[in-house]
Formats: structure tokens, sequence, C-alpha cells
């Protein structure tokens, strides 16, 4: 027997799915959103819907889709409903829940539905703009913002905004808040710039211009949970006999969430669903969640990613059920990453969030694959571990030998046996991994000219125009690496 598909009838016909759905259903829209990924839904769009069963924010969501899409429309089919089986650790406890998710009303293609996407920004309501369109999608082009629909994502934005400054005449209270998620420190800036240029490269009024500038707040955000593209298909099928429906919009995500706002109480009276849940953050400057996020989740991942790999491991969650890397993991975090991390951080704050860390670490419902952390390893060993690896200079003298054992890793792993169709390839027991890095080029001549390892290792630790700085002038760092690099890490499957 076939389940039936989620959708509005469903929900009349079984209520206890989703209690008061009708009154949810029926609720104003007050957000606008560029993009239908599942991170927005999993995240944004998560906390409007916990905040209206909660009756704090009562507004639903337009949704914009970049393209029209051809064949079924689940959006449609479901009338945007969907389901989001939440799994995962938290605070030491195994949680999996399944919300059913009714925050957006409508979907509209940019493409066909351009006129309808301008309507909106006549709703006096309808005051908020969130945006996933990728790092991509935050770039000034040659754009018309005439046309039916502009291409970018910023040039959709100044028609938009121009839209609503002629519907409103310019009130000042008609002014948007804006926040996009897309993954760019100073995203709401740089956004900002993009849109003013494109107003100035079109001409437009200068009033329009002063109302965009002083009446529109361009609010930087931080996005921080892991949702998974679509699941796999045995995920869906228990997910589905499990639930007793059918959700072709089905999204899984871990426990955690963090979405960091930067924004005044102006911004925090808007967006007033972020009293819902303690994952939203509004705050003056949220560069302490953004240096959290990257020297501890981040940098960690960095420092054990090669290292767990090389040691015969292939996710994150495996890595954490082998004593020997989950020690590592833990320590190298904890002890030797948090106290030097290069910003004024409470150390209380900086070991919870490190707790919070190695609870998604442990998720057994996500299988994030090492081998995927280590794509442009040596850009992310460059911006997540140096700073915080100077920082601790600054601050001891002591030698940071799990940081040296990673680093050592780091090394080892981007050792490649084999260059076939452009493509460099490392081994691990035999078997040939990719080594998906911009410096697998630049490893390859060092490793068949160095005299030993250890050359190796001095080699790279001291080019300047690697890491902007000579590694092998911090005291004792250099031979740490250099004893990792001569002497078995592990005595596991592989040897360093």
């Amino acid at each position: 027997m076939s389940l039936p598909q989620l959708s509005p009838q469903l929900l009349d016909q079984q209520p206890e799915l989703l209690a008061d759905h009708r009154k949810l259903l029926a609720l104003p829209e007050k957000i606008i959103q560029f993009g239908t990924g599942v991170l927005l839904r999993g995240l944004p769009d998560y906390f409007v819907n916990k905040a209206n069963a909660q009756g704090i924010f009562n507004g639903r969501i337009v949704v914009v889709k970049s393209t029209s899409t051809g064949g079924t429309d689940a959006f449609a089919e479901q009338r945007n409903i969907f389901s989001h089986s939440i799994r995962g650790i938290e605070n030491g406890r195994q949680v999996d829940e399944t919300v059913i998710n009714s925050s957006i009303s409508r979907t509209l293609a940019a493409a066909s539905d351009w006129a309808d996407i301008l309507e909106c920004a006549h709703s006096s309501e309808l005051n908020i703009v969130i945006s996933n369109t990728t790092e991509v999608g935050i770039q000034l082009v040659d754009d018309d913002i005439f046309a039916n629909p502009p291409v970018s994502f910023p040039g959709k934005l100044t028609a938009y905004l121009l839209e609503r400054y002629k519907a409103f005449n310019g009130a000042p209270e008609s002014g948007m808040v804006i926040v996009p998620t897309e993954l760019i420190v100073g995203n709401g800036p740089k956004l900002k710039a993009i849109v003013l240029e494109q107003a100035q490269r079109h001409n437009l009024d200068r009033a329009f211009i002063y109302w965009l500038e002083n009446y529109n707040h361009f609010c930087s955000s931080l996005v921080d949970r892991i949702v998974p593209g679509k699941p796999d298909a045995e995920t869906v099928a228990a997910l589905s006999e499990k639930h007793g429906f059918r959700d072709d919009l089905l999204i899984v995500s871990e426990v955690y969430r963090l979405w960091a706002i930067e924004g005044d109480q102006h911004v925090r009276n808007v967006l007033s669903f972020a009293q819902a849940d303690k994952g939203v953050v509004i705050e003056p400057d949220i560069d302490l969640f953004r240096e959290l996020k990257l020297r501890l989740l981040n940098g960690t991942h960095t420092l054990a990613s090669g290292l767990a790999y090389l040691h015969g491991l292939d996710t994150v969650r495996e890595a954490m059920e082998n004593a020997e890397t989950a020690q590592f993991i833990a320590d190298v975090m904890l002890k030797e990453l948090a106290p030097a991390i290069p910003y004024a951080v409470d150390p209380a704050q900086a070991q919870e969030f490190g707790n919070q860390v190695l609870d998604r670490f442990r998720n057994p419902f996500i299988r994030h694959q090492l081998i995927d952390i280590t794509v442009q390893y040596t850009a992310k060993m460059k911006m997540r571990n140096i700073p915080t690896l100077l920082n601790h200079y600054q601050k001891s003298d002591e030698v940071p030998a799990l940081f040296a054992k990673g680093f050592a890793a780091f090394l080892r792993f981007m050792k490649p046996v084999m260059h076939k169709d452009n493509a460099y390839y490392g081994e691990r027991d035999g078997q040939p991994y990719s080594i998906r890095c911009d410096a697998a080029a630049y490893f390859d001549e060092k490793w068949k000219n160095a005299a030993s390892p250890v050359d190796l290792a001095q080699q790279v630790l001291s080019d300047v125009s690697l890491w902007d700085t000579d590694l092998t002038l911090l005291p004792g760092f250099a031979d740490a690496v250099k004893g990792y690099m001569t002497e078995p890490v592990f005595t596991g499957t592989s040897t360093l």
C-alpha cells in the first residue's frame, strides 16, 4: 500500500501532524526569500516556523526560485509544506524528532513570475529579505535591473527595492531588513555596496539612493547547521515508513543551529522570530561567533581530517568512535586551539562551544566524509589555523604538540604518488585518493625534490610565499613537525 503524500489535505485528515495547521497556513506573508536550498529551509525557515507555532512572529515566507523547474514541482504539489527530520546529539543526549514546516506560503520562479515577485514589494507587512544564492551569487555583474528578470541576485534585489520605494513614495518606514546568509565575511555590507553600485550605474534617482542607504538595514549574518542535500533512498524510505507519509521535500539536519545576525534594536524588533529559539543571535558585532566557528569547528576539521583519513577512517563519526583519534580531536580543540583563538573570547564560552562541536562530530546520523574536508587543504590550513598558531606563540613558549601532529599529517596527506588527467592522487593502504587542492602541483614538486620527509617539512614550513610567514621561526614547532614526519603517528592501519 502506497503512503499518502504530505499536503494540506493530509493535515486535514491527520491534524495531529501539525496542531492549528489551518491557522498557521492562513498567516500573512512577511518575508521574501531568494533561494530554495536545504540550508534556508533547515535554518531560517525552521526558526520562522518555530516562532509561528509559538504565536510570536505570525508570518510566512514567499520563496523566489532562481529558475523555473520542469516537470513535477513538489513545492506546488505539497503546497510548500515539508517535513524536517532533526537528528543528532545535544548536551550528550540523542535527539530524533520531526517537524512539519508550514512557513512557506508560495514559491515563485523569477523567470516566469517576476511581476508577481515585484508585486510583493507593495505589501507593508512584507518587510524582510533573506537570501542564500551561494557565494558566487553576491557579485557585481553587468546587469539590467529593468529586465524581466535581472540576471543576478543583487540586480533582482535592486529592482525589488526600487519597486518598494515607488510603492511607498520613499517613506522611511518602508525600508527593509535584508539578511544574506551566503558564506562571505561581511555579506551584508558587500551586498549593500553592490546594490548601491547598480543604482549608480542605472542613474537612479538620488532620493532612492538616499532611501536605500538610510532606511534599509543590510545585516551581515553567519549560518551554521549541517543540512545535507537530498537524503539517500534508504533514509527516505525509513523516514517515510516511520512518519506514515511520503514527502518529496523532506530535509534532514543535525540538532545544532546558529544564525548570528549583525543588527540593532530595530532589527531585533523586525526579526521577532529570534525570540523563539536561542539559536538566533542578534548582536551589533558577530565576529565572535565567526571566530569560534572558524577556529574550533573548521580549524579542528582541518587539523584532524588528514590524520584520521590516513589512519584508515572515512568519516568524522568514525573518527569520533576511534578512541585514539577522538582523544586527539578533543584535545587539540579544547587544549590548544581554544586558548589561542586570535580574538577576545571568554575561555568558558570557548569551552562550551567546543563541547557543542564535539557533540556535532559524534552525530550518528550524519556521514561527513573526511576526504571532502581535505578539499583545498592548504588554503584551509592557512586561513583557519595559522593565525591561531601564531597567536599561541604570542601567549606561550610551549610547543603545541597536537597542532604539530595534525600539521605533519597534512604534509603526509599532500604527498602525490600519481598525476593523471590534470589530477593528483595520494595513496592510503595501496589505494589512491584524490588530492583536491590548488597547491597539489606545488607539493608534487616539493615531495619529488626533497631529500627526506624532514627536508620536505623544513622547505614547506619556511616558505613565506605559502604562509605569509616563516613557520620555522616559531620555537620548537618545526622540530615537532619533523619528529612526526619520521615516526608513526598512530599504530593503526597507516603511518605517517
